[in-house]
Formats: C-alpha cells, structure tokens, sequence
C-alpha cells in the first residue's frame, strides 16, 4: 500500500520544487535588475534638478550651453548600443553590465567635480557611453530567464527603474541640493552604483543553467519553452536581413518621436514647475514626483494584462496619444493657470510611460532570437536619438523664447506621431501575437 504513495510523491515534490525555483527567478533576478536601471537612470536624470538649481549661473554658461550639456548624454547613448547588444548576446550581458556600473558611477561624480564646460561637456558624453550598454544588455539578461507569458511585466519590473527613481529622486534630490548644493550632490549620487557593482557580480548569472540555485531539469523545462517559442516567430538570418523588414524601420521611427517627447519631460519638468510655482528647489522635487508616483501604477496594469492578452501594441498607442494630447493642454494652459497647466503634466508624465513594458515586448516576439537584441539595441539608439534632439530643441526653445510652451508643443507633436505610427503598423509585429499553441511539442 505505501509503494504507490510513494510513487506519486516524488513526482509532486519534483514539480513543487520546480515551481519554487520559477518564482525564485523573480525574487533574485529582478530586483538585482531593478535596482541596476534604477542607479543609471539617477545618473542620467539628475541633471535636470542640476539645471533648475542654477549648473549654469555655478559654471558661467549660457542656458544653450546648458541644454547642449544635458543632451551630450544622449548622443553618447547612441553611439554603442548595437556593438554593445552583440557583446551581451555572444559573450556576457552580466560582465558588460558590471565594467558600465564602475565606469558610469566614476564619470557621473566628475560631473560634480568638472567645472570646464569642454570637459564637462565631454564627460557627460562618455557618461551616456557607458550607461548606452545597460538596457539592451539588460533585455537580453531576461530573454535567457524569462518566457513570452512573462515578458510584459518582467520588462516593465526593468523599466520601472525610471520612474521610481524619478520618483523618489524627486522627492530627495531637492532637499540634498539645498544641503550641499548640486555639484556635491552629483558626487554622492554617483557613489552607489560603484558599491552595487559587486554585489550585481555576485548574484546574477548569464543564464539558469549558470545558477547554483536552480537544477537541471527546471532549467531544461525553460529552456525548452524558450526554444518553442521561437518555432513561432520568423526565423532571420543576420542583422542586414532584419533591417529589410519594415516594421524594424518603423518601431525605431517611431521610438525616436516618443524618446524626444519623454526625455525632454524629464530633464525640462523640475525647470518649469520652480519658475511656474515660484517656489524653492525642494517643493519642485515633491511636485516633479506625482507624475512618476502615477506612472508606477499604470506601468503594471498595463503590463499585467498585456502578459494576460498576448497583445502588445493595443497597450502602447493609446497611452501615448493621451500624453501627447495632455502636452498640448499644459502648452494651452501654460501662463493663465500653472495648477492646470501641472495637472495635465501629471497626467501625461504617467501615460507616456505606460506602454514600455508591452513595446519591449515586440521585438523579441517579431524577429528571431539570434538578432532581437541587437535590434532592440538599435531601436532604443533611435530613442537616444530622439532624447538628444528633444533635450537639446526643446532646451533652445525654452532658452530663445523665455517659455517653456514651446517646447512642450514640440513635445506633444512628438508623442502623438509616436502613436499613430505604431498604430498604424502591419504585420505579425502588431498582432502580438496568438498565444502559443499548448498542444506544440518538443522535437
């Protein structure tokens, strides 16, 4: 009587131990992920809170000279992620990632230190070099982790790390710089990403079969899933044969508009909130937060049924057109009512960035595993693009016009392009995609 319970017990215990090494996957890999894209993009949004606390007056430039600043970063961002997405995928995404946390959190405390503008100039260059590995690098980590069904929210647990710490750099950033001013406080916010470096050496690895914590038939289970999820998607021979699909071209268009609305929200929102409330640095911090605060919560609802729908680009077209659309009514509003004019910065700060999760999500469900990461790597330079352009336009706009509603047009046009070209993209890419067929079996 006791030989069949045994029987069944060992299969129940293997399957319950399996179970428990795929949820460990989300209690070791993506905070360690999270708080990585969490610590480059403090480095690469504070100068915004630099600006607005007076980098130009300190450093005896133009207000040119500091848009100019800001969005060196981005031109750096652009040069290597595709070189840098080819090292991640053949090589290691986790080596990459770690020699980019020592060589960002060195150049992001010179920013502080540096008060030639040629210099400076120059280090905010390298800076967006150093920091351009990350997400592409970072997308290829969790490919090798997680499945299709995960995808949305895995991405949107990455990408979170721009608005919580927006979010939460608003609220301190502005008490920091009235402590011990902005150049000292671009130095101690350097500092963290040089200490989690090791820590990030420590705890992540390549692939599962690479941890010691999972065993080997989980990690043959997931990879078999992986692999059968790319009996499904077109099959691409090398990165020139992706660039001849359309829908390549269209999505890294299409990424550019929505970079140049987002991240001149970003760098310009703390400058306009001080001159509009006519408040100090600090209560600009708290008041730049509610966006990120909203963004938060709409990133995982939007990433939730995503993952739950199997669809990618209904969640993504729509946000933007409301954040391109609530642009315009700030740029409408901007000098009769500034709580107005706020309200809908609130609004189209948290729905510009809704839809990352579920974009992210395309690429690797519409082009073959051997060049998704280098095509997301070029996508996201066309968004370095389009933060360069955006940071540094709506900069000069502010600057010869004394207002920032031009800029923030410019912003709106950009973000609703963003939407309806990915709106009105065919192909599979769009369709993203049936759910995988439960009755496919391994070859």
């Amino acid at each position: 009587m006791t030989k069949p319970l045994q029987t069944v017990a060992g299969p129940t215990q293997d399957a319950a131990r399996m179970r428990s090494e795929m949820r460990r996957r989300w209690l070791i890999i993506l905070p360690a992920v999270f708080i990585t894209y969490s610590l480059a993009y403090l480095d690469r949004a504070n100068y915004g809170f630099g600006a607005a606390a007076g980098l130009a007056r300190t450093l005896h430039i133009s207000e040119s000279r500091s848009a100019l600043l800001g969005s060196l970063f981005f031109l750096g961002y652009f040069l290597f992620q595709v070189p840098g997405a080819a090292y991640a995928r053949r090589k290691s995404a986790r080596r990459l990632i770690f020699v980019a946390l020592i060589s960002w959190s060195v150049l992001a405390s010179l920013t502080g230190v540096i008060h030639n503008f040629w210099l400076l100039a120059f280090d905010r260059l390298l800076l967006g070099i150093s920091e351009s590995f990350i997400l592409p690098a970072m997308l290829i980590l969790l490919t090798n982790w997680f499945t299709r069904a995960e995808r949305s929210r895995t991405n949107t647990i990455l990408m979170l790390g721009n608005p919580v710490t927006v979010l939460w750099m608003s609220a301190a950033t502005g008490y920091l710089i009235r402590a011990i001013g902005w150049q000292m406080t671009f130095v101690v916010e350097g500092v963290p990403a040089l200490v989690w470096a090791v820590f990030w050496l420590i705890i992540i690895r390549d692939r599962p079969e690479d941890a010691s914590w999972m065993s080997e038939d989980t990690c043959s289970e997931l990879r078999q899933e992986l692999e059968r999820e790319q009996w499904l998607i077109p099959q691409v021979a090398d990165m020139e044969s992706a660039l001849r699909n359309p829908n390549v071209i269209w999505l890294c268009i299409q990424y550019f508009f929505w970079s140049a609305g987002v991240y001149g929200f970003v760098l310009w929102l703390p400058s306009v909130i001080q001159k509009g409330a006519a408040r100090g640095i600090a209560i600009t911090g708290l008041l730049g937060g509610v966006p990120y605060l909203l963004a938060v919560i709409l990133m995982l609802v939007v990433a939730h049924y995503s993952d739950r729908s199997f669809r990618r680009k209904r969640f993504v077209w729509p946000f933007l057109m409301v954040a391109g659309v609530c642009l315009f009514g700030s740029y409408a509003t901007t000098g009769h009512s500034f709580w107005w004019a706020y309200g809908f910065l609130v609004v189209a700060g948290s729905a510009m960035y809704a839809p990352y999760g579920p974009f992210f999500a395309i690429v690797p469900e519409m082009i073959s595993k051997n060049v998704a990461g280098e095509v997301t790597a070029l996508v996201n330079s066309c968004g370095a693009l389009g933060g360069f352009v955006g940071i540094w336009v709506v900069g000069e706009l502010t600057a010869r016009t004394g207002s920032s509603k031009a800029g923030f047009l410019l912003m709106s046009i950009s973000l609703m392009l963003s939407g309806i070209i990915i709106l009105c993209m065919r192909g599979a890419s769009n369709n993203t995609l049936a759910t995988l067929p439960l009755d496919v079996e391994t070859i």
